[in-house]
């Protein structure tokens, strides 16, 4: 199920333009918009709750990218990823095909996207012994990668009762976690540069 929050008049008629436009068209960046800075808009989109220790992929739709994650309880219990939209100068940006990183241990895990790369995805199966993998892809719009800066991790939080998001004009790009569901887990957040 799809879930939107926090959209305002002006954001859904961005959307619909960059939708009805498809990004099909081979345009560039208006003149003016080159000169001055970028308007970076990231609209909440497509929410999903799984039992943690399921072991279901997690992706975001189309052209949408991590904004956030919560967790509640042991790995029976629930997580809720948050995705997003992101328009850049009115047009919604395109990210690309997910690739997979290799399984970790979730118990003492580590991960950081590839400069320049978003989070997408993740999985995990099992408790904190279990093995745990994140989906990153690109983000372009106007036929140019999108550069992410001023990356940043927040501080830790017990996971059993964990919740994160991206400030404004961030998206999610990395995640660590120590111990059981009583550990410490972390995010890492970059923002759209201009």
């Amino acid at each position: 199920m799809i879930h939107f929050s926090r959209i305002t008049k002006r954001s859904m008629a961005l959307v619909g333009a960059a939708l009805l436009s498809g990004g099909l068209a081979a345009t560039t960046a208006p003149e003016a918009s080159a000169a001055a800075a970028s308007e970076v808009i990231i609209i909440d989109g497509y929410t999903q709750t799984v039992k943690e220790s399921s072991g279901v992929p997690v992706t975001c739709p189309t052209n949408q990218v991590l904004l956030g994650r919560s967790h509640s309880g042991d790995e029976n219990g629930s997580t809720t990823y948050y995705c997003g939209l992101v328009l850049i100068d009115g047009q919604m940006a395109r990210v690309g095909a997910p690739h997979w990183s290799d399984a970790q241990r979730e118990s003492n895990s580590f991960f950081s996207a590839p400069s320049n790369e978003v989070l997408v995805g993740r999985q995990h199966s099992g408790d904190e012994n279990g093995p745990t993998r994140y989906a990153t892809a690109s983000l372009s719009a106007w036929g140019r990668t999108v550069e992410l800066t001023s990356y940043r991790w927040t501080p830790g939080q017990r996971e059993s009762n964990s919740y994160s998001k991206a400030g404004e004009y961030e998206v999610m790009v990395g995640r660590q976690h120590s111990g059981d569901d009583n550990g410490q887990t972390s995010y890492q957040y970059a923002r759209i540069a201009d």
